[in-house]
């Protein structure tokens, strides 16, 4: 994990120097169109989201880390931004919303708010700071969260994936975000469990889902590590579960 946070530190530097047009336009990695800073964290470093794929596909956004000192999704964005993107998904890869946290090793930002239970939809106070859960002083408090906001209102993503650690499962949905979620499952081998353990309010794929009209969230919860070969798989299981979403998408409009 040592490593993915100088990969992590040297991805921001890159980012700095090209922070003056906030935007760029790279092909050398993959088929990206472009990196774009989307906001700061609250020691200002910036949050980056890279755009690879057909602009006019399905759009998917996947976000590497939430908590800070849970790294193992970095491994899985770093696959993805070296692939190629199959036509029709219009994919956004957000290596981390909180890069403060994974810089500090701790779960939350420099505030030590948790930044998954700082998102407006549904919000409640919990504990203070230095709880492991503090949802912050309001809803939205954090410049973290702000940013993901507006860009997602920005960008509308049809499915969102979130990556956690470490209980090594995926909670079973309902309709076809289930079947999504049990292809993933079934992909990289991933129990289908329902997730518990904590309190669950302000949570980012739950505001994904009420936020915004017609888009799916769910959370991959990884093991304790990650291995290169395994990331892979996941990355792989991102590009088959944008594809059925993709053609069931088709479908219904008779493409």
């Amino acid at each position: 994990m040592r490593l993915i946070k100088k990969t992590i530190s040297a991805v921001f530097a890159c980012v700095a120097l090209a922070s003056v047009s906030m935007t760029s336009q790279a092909t050398a990695q993959g088929n990206i169109l472009e990196r774009r800073v989307i906001g700061t964290s609250i020691q200002g470093r910036p949050i980056e989201a890279i755009h690879m794929g057909d602009p006019k596909g399905v759009t998917v956004a996947v976000i590497g880390v939430i908590h800070g000192n849970e790294e193992a999704g970095l491994l899985i964005t770093d696959e993805l931004v070296n692939m190629q993107i199959p036509k029709g998904v219009n994919l956004w890869v957000i290596p981390t919303i909180n890069p403060d946290g994974t810089a500090l090793d701790r779960r939350g930002n420099a505030n030590r708010v948790d930044l998954n239970r700082n998102f407006p939809y549904g919000w409640a106070r919990i504990g203070q700071p230095g709880y492991w859960q503090y949802a912050g002083p309001s809803r939205a408090s954090e410049p973290e969260t702000k940013a993901i906001v507006a860009f997602f209102r920005e960008i509308k993503p049809a499915l969102g994936l979130w990556y956690h650690q470490d209980l090594n499962i995926i909670s079973p949905g309902v309709g076809f975000e289930g079947e999504i979620r049990a292809r993933y499952g079934a992909i990289t081998g991933l129990p289908m469990k329902r997730i518990t353990g904590g309190t669950y309010t302000g949570v980012a794929a739950t505001w994904q889902k009420h936020g915004l009209k017609n888009s799916m969230a769910f959370v991959v919860e990884l093991g304790k590590t990650l291995s290169v070969d395994e990331a892979k798989v996941h990355a792989s299981a991102v590009l088959d579960i944008s594809m059925m979403l993709r053609d069931s998408l088709s479908s219904k409009l008779g493409k």
